[in-house]
This record gives C-alpha cells, sequence and structure tokens, in this order.
C-alpha cells in the first residue's frame, strides 16, 4: 500500500517535471494542473485494459506509473473546426506484475488529450518518442 502511495505520488512529481515552463515557449496557461485528474484516470484504465496488466497480483496488474514526457500538439484546422483550443501529447510507461510481485515485462501507452472550453478530454494517440513526444 505505502508503495503503491509513493509511485502514485511520484508519477505527479515527474507529470509536473515534465511540462514546459513558460520560459521555454509553452503557452502561458500550464496544463498540468487540468491533466492531473485525467492521468490519474488514465493509469487506472491501463491496468484495467492493458494486456501487459492482465495478471494480477493482490489485485493489481501492473506497477511504476510513471509519465515519460508530454508536450503540447498543434492543434488542426478540423480539429480547430470542432472547437478545439489546445491539445497535450503524453507518453506512459509501466510494468507488469510477476506472480512473486517482482516486476516484470515493460509497457508504454500514449495519449492526446484536448481542451474544448474550459473541459479537458483524452482520446488515443498514435505512438510518440517516451523522452521527447515527437512522433515517430
Amino acid at each position: 500500500m505505502i508503495r503503491t502511495v509513493a509511485l502514485a505520488g511520484l508519477s505527479l512529481v515527474i507529470l509536473t517535471a515534465c511540462g514546459k515552463g513558460a520560459d521555454s515557449g509553452a503557452k502561458a496557461e500550464d496544463p498540468n494542473v487540468a491533466l492531473r485528474p485525467l492521468i490519474a484516470r488514465w493509469s487506472k484504465d491501463l491496468e484495467a485494459t492493458h494486456p501487459a496488466c492482465g495478471v494480477k497480483v493482490e489485485g493489481k496488474g501492473c506497477q511504476d506509473f510513471q509519465v515519460t514526457c508530454k508536450a503540447i500538439h498543434e492543434v488542426s484546422p478540423d480539429d480547430a473546426k470542432k472547437g478545439i483550443t489546445d491539445q497535450v501529447v503524453a507518453a506512459m510507461t509501466f510494468a507488469a506484475r510477476n506472480p512473486d510481485g517482482s516486476t516484470g515485462k515493460s509497457g508504454s501507452a500514449f495519449a492526446l488529450f484536448s481542451k474544448t472550453g474550459d473541459t479537458w478530454s483524452q482520446g488515443g494517440s498514435d505512438p510518440v518518442n517516451l523522452q521527447t513526444c515527437a512522433p515517430v
């Protein structure tokens, strides 16, 4: 239990650290705060549905969820017509758990977060570089 809480806290610290600061050309509004609940839900969804997390050990299928990068994603003209004003792409890594509780095979997932009005939503994303979030 303590490990789970520590890992969740570490994920939030990493999430904050991965965001671009205003001095690096990012938009003035920092999406990190608004995306935290979505990213927490994303890790829970991955644990429930990702094939690497299928074998459950003490109710947990994966561990060590870490957001490895987040980057502003250019809003396409078609998305802008739908009212989307901002987009952020993110990559997350995690590891399966072996029956003995040790770390198993690593996995990764990608998401595109879109802002319409004051609301952020999550959608799928093509794979990106795990460190830079650049398309692969």
